[in-house]
């Protein structure tokens, strides 16, 4: 069976990292756990660092943060569905919002529940995905500020997760002038300016940061050492706090082209080779994983001389070149992943987790 591990010291490191950070520019921050996809004993790991808030898209990931730690702080970053706003009041301390209904919605819940329900309007800034545009933006707050157990705590944005649109200077300090009119315009403070994430982790140590945005969110750079801006990595952290195991079930030297008429294959793709291999003979290893797991494009084997060259639902197959390191039927073959490959993976039942 394959299987993923999580190396606790590594990610301790990652996590003093960013907190000596974070701190010197006295920015609360908190960590997105949806990477996790709710598994018990990597969020005890986690939650073994004493982070101050916990994110997350999926109430039911919520429940278990809180199962495992009722005093942490818990944030729900999406715009809830209707259908869940109970159970979002129930194990969210605080939730992203655009919406007015749903807000009303939480409103309603949370009286019935007789607790405060803490709420960040999301703002649009130019990734087109979740945000209510900053005209509609004095109105909206208006009509949140009369609901009962509602709290509006702060205004935040969301860039880069779906187009790509790369936060700077010019965006942030756009929405700390939001921030600056509501302020204004209803005398009453707003705590956080979430501007964060781990994209916008350069401006901090690049000194562009605006020193109004005082909240941010990070997954990626905690599990990866990623520098999100550019795809490189910040320096003293790790990159391999996440390492994936397959175990090699078949080994044979075959030829580098298939045989034969050929069709299309089980992901209705018509595969083209190299004429060049025509004749040439390799070792081929398969692995007990496969495209149900994970997308090949999301996984590399650690060992450079390995090459993934095809893949169907249940296994991958590995061209080992000249098979120098003499791998053979049951040894395990290790692979790096980049933020989506680990998320694949994390989401799998049939991949065990373990720690390291």
């Amino acid at each position: 069976m394959a299987f993923i591990t999580l190396n606790t010291q590594k990610l301790k490191d990652n996590f003093r990292t960013l907190d000596s950070v974070f701190q010197s520019k006295n920015i609360e921050w908190a960590i997105v756990a949806k990477l996790l996809c709710g598994n018990e004993l990597y969020l005890e790991k986690l939650l073994e660092l004493n982070p101050k808030q916990i994110c997350d898209s999926r109430a039911s990931n919520l429940q278990m943060v809180k199962k495992i730690n009722p005093n942490v702080e818990t944030i729900y970053i999406k715009p809830p569905p209707k259908r869940s706003i109970d159970k979002i009041v129930k194990y969210a301390n605080i939730s992203f919002n655009t919406e007015l209904e749903t807000i009303k919605l939480l409103s309603k819940a949370a009286v019935k529940q007789n607790v405060l329900h803490k709420v960040v309007i999301m703002v649009e800034l130019g990734e087109l995905r979740e945000g209510i545009l900053g005209d509609s933006l004095i109105s909206f707050y208006e009509q949140v500020f009369e609901l009962p157990h509602i709290e509006i705590i702060g205004i935040g944005t969301n860039l880069t997760c779906m187009y790509g649109v790369l936060p700077n200077a010019d965006k942030l300090i756009q929405l700390s002038l939001y921030k600056q009119i509501l302020e204004i315009k209803f005398d009453r403070e707003i705590k956080f300016l979430s501007g964060g994430a781990s994209v916008t982790i350069p401006l901090i140590l690049n000194g562009s940061l605006p020193v109004s945005i005082n909240h941010f969110r990070v997954g990626e750079s905690l599990y990866l050492g990623t520098n999100v801006y550019d795809n490189t990595l910040i320096d003293n952290m790790h990159y391999d706090v996440f390492k994936l195991y397959a175990e090699v079930i078949e080994l044979h030297e075959k030829p580098m082209i298939p045989s034969g008429e050929m069709g299309l294959n089980l992901l209705g793709d018509k595969t083209e080779f190299d004429s060049s291999l025509e004749g040439s003979i390799n070792y081929r290893a398969i692995i007990d994983l496969g495209l149900l797991d994970i997308e090949i494009d999301h996984i590399t084997p650690a060992d450079s001389n390995m090459k993934i060259v095809g893949a169907s639902s249940d296994m991958i197959v590995i061209d080992l070149d000249q098979n120098q390191h003499k791998v053979k039927v049951g040894d395990l073959i290790p692979f790096k992943m980049n933020y989506m490959g680990i998320l694949r993976i994390m989401n799998s039942d049939y991949v065990e987790k373990k720690i390291e």
